[in-house]
C-alpha cells in the first residue's frame, strides 16, 4: 500500500496543508473571465437557464451576482439536489444516502424566478424553452444545463427496480436509494463470494471512473472481510483499455493485476437474465454469457429528449448518437445558435462530464455569454478540465486531473496523480463535499 510521504509532515499537518491547497486549486478555483463584478446593462435582458442540476444551479448563481438587472429563469421540477460523487461513498457502505441529498431551493439565488416544470421543448427560433405544464419561457440567451438520462431500458431485461439484495445487482449511478441498495447486495456478497462483475457502457458517460471504483472497493471490502480468496472479480470493459488517459489506463492495468482483479476486454452489456443471474454481453460478433453473484450495472447514458430529439444536438458526427448538445468544445457556445450556451453533462465535446468539469465550464460559458451580449467574440476558453479521484480501496484514492489531449495536469503539488494516497482519500472523502457546494452558489 503505497501512501504520501513528506518529510517532517504528519497527517494532521499533511490533510492541513492539502485543504488549504485545494482551496487555491483547479478543484477550487475555476476561470471567472475577466471581471467578477456585476454589470449594469442598458436593458434587462432575458436568460433562461435549462436544467437545475449543478451545472444551472452554478450558472444561475453566477449570472445572478454579474448581471444586475437581467430576468434571469430557470426551468427544472426537482426539488432534491444529488450530490452525485458522493454516491460511490454511498454505495461502498461509507456514507449514509442522507449525506448526497440536499433541497434545490437552498441553493436558488433570490433574484431567479423558478419554473417548476420539465423542460419539454427548446424552440431557438423563437427564442424560447416550453415546459411540460405548458409554460413558454422567452428568452434572449440560454443556458442549456439538462443534464443526461440513464438508460437501463438499453439493457434487456434490466431497469432500476432490481437493483438490490434480491437479485444481486447494484449501480452507484441509480440515486441515493439506488447506490444504498448496491451497498447491501455488496455486503451479502462479500459475507458469501462467489463471481462479481463489472460493466462500463460504450459512448461518453458521466463519471468514467466509477466504474473503476466500485470494482476496486469491492475488492477491498471482500479482503477486509477475509473473502479475498474466495471471490472472482472481473471487470467487462467496452473496448481495449480500462480509461482514456495512457498513463492511467496502465497503472489500473497495474493494480488489477497485482489485486487479481480479470479484465474482459471489449464486452459490451446488453442483457440480464435476473432469475438465472446471467450476464450476456456482445463481444464483437459473438455473444458471451457470464454467471454472477454480484453484478455491477452501469447503463448506456443518453442526452435527455428535449435535446436529443430536438434541434439543437449534434446531427453528425461522434456525439451525434448519443445526442449531445452541439457546441464548441472551447468556447461552450453553440455551433448554430449564438445565443445559447451549454454547460455540463449534456454538451457534445470531447470529455467533461464530471462536477469538477461543470466548475470550469460554468464560468467559461458565463463570460462568453456576457461578451456576446455586448457585442464581443467569446473571450474565455475550456482546456477539457476533468478531474476523477480514483478511489482504489477505503482510505487510499488516486487524484487523476486531466484536459481535451488527455494530459495529466494535476493542481495539488503535494500529491501524485498516478500514486495511491492517503492524502488524494481525503480530498474525495472530507474537501469536495463543501468545494461543490460553494459552487452551487456561483463561487470558485
Amino acid at each position: 500500500m503505497s501512501d504520501f510521504s513528506v518529510p517532517g509532515l504528519n497527517r494532521r499537518a499533511f490533510l492541513k496543508a492539502t485543504l488549504a491547497a485545494t482551496a487555491g486549486s483547479a478543484l477550487m478555483a475555476a476561470p471567472l473571465g475577466r471581471s467578477s463584478q456585476a454589470i449594469a446593462q442598458d436593458k434587462a435582458v432575458r436568460i433562461a437557464i435549462a436544467g437545475a442540476g449543478a451545472a444551472g444551479l452554478a450558472v444561475a448563481a453566477q449570472l445572478s451576482r454579474r448581471l444586475n438587472r437581467a430576468e434571469i429563469t430557470l426551468i427544472d421540477d426537482r426539488v432534491t439536489h444529488l450530490y452525485q460523487p458522493g454516491f460511490t461513498l454511498v454505495a461502498a457502505g461509507l456514507w449514509g444516502p442522507e449525506r448526497v441529498q440536499w433541497a434545490n431551493a437552498d441553493y436558488m439565488p433570490s433574484r431567479v424566478r423558478w419554473v417548476r416544470a420539465r423542460v419539454a421543448a427548446f424552440d431557438p427560433e423563437a427564442n424560447r424553452v416550453l415546459a411540460q405544464d405548458g409554460t413558454a419561457v422567452p428568452y434572449d440567451f440560454l443556458i442549456v444545463a439538462t443534464g443526461l438520462d440513464l438508460r437501463y431500458d438499453l439493457i434487456e431485461g434490466m431497469e432500476p427496480g432490481l437493483i438490490g439484495t434480491e437479485h444481486r445487482i447494484g449501480s452507484v449511478y441509480a440515486g441515493p436509494d439506488g447506490a444504498l441498495h448496491t451497498w447491501q447486495a455488496m455486503a451479502q456478497f462479500r459475507e458469501q463470494g462467489g463471481d462479481a462483475v463489472f460493466t462500463r457502457p460504450p459512448g461518453d458517460m458521466k463519471c468514467a471512473g466509477a466504474p473503476l471504483k466500485m470494482t476496486f472497493l469491492t475488492d477491498d471490502r471482500l479482503r477486509e472481510a477475509g473473502m479475498r480468496s474466495r471471490a472472482q472479480v472481473t471487470y467487462a470493459a467496452h473496448d481495449g483499455t480500462l480509461f482514456s488517459v495512457k498513463p492511467v489506463n496502465e497503472k489500473v492495468k497495474e493494480l488489477f493485476a497485482g489485486r487479481d482483479i480479470a479484465v474482459a476486454y471489449s464486452h459490451v452489456l446488453e442483457a440480464v437474465d435476473p432469475g438465472r443471474r446471467i450476464a450476456r454481453f456482445r463481444h464483437g460478433a459473438e455473444s458471451v454469457e457470464m454467471r454472477y453473484d454480484f453484478l455491477h450495472v452501469v447503463p448506456p447514458m443518453r442526452a435527455a429528449p428535449p435535446v436529443a430529439d430536438g434541434p439543437l444536438s449534434w446531427k453528425e458526427g461522434p456525439f451525434a448518437a448519443q445526442g449531445w448538445l452541439e457546441v464548441d468544445r472551447d468556447t461552450l457556445q453553440h455551433r448554430r445558435y449564438p445565443n445559447i450556451f451549454g454547460v455540463g453533462d449534456v454538451n457534445g465535446v470531447p470529455r467533461g462530464k464530471t462536477a469538477a468539469s461543470v466548475k470550469w465550464q460554468a464560468p467559461v460559458a458565463v463570460q462568453n455569454l456576457i461578451d456576446t451580449m455586448a457585442g464581443k467574440p467569446p473571450s474565455a476558453r475550456y482546456n477539457g478540465y476533468t478531474s476523477c479521484p480514483m478511489i482504489t480501496r477505503v482510505g487510499q484514492a488516486m487524484l487523476i486531473e486531466f484536459d481535451y489531449e488527455g494530459r495529466l495536469i494535476p493542481t495539488l503539488p503535494l500529491i501524485d496523480p498516478l500514486a495511491e494516497s492517503w492524502a488524494a482519500w481525503m480530498v474525495e472523502e472530507k474537501a469536495l463535499r463543501p468545494v461543490y457546494a460553494a459552487m452551487l452558489r456561483g463561487f470558485g
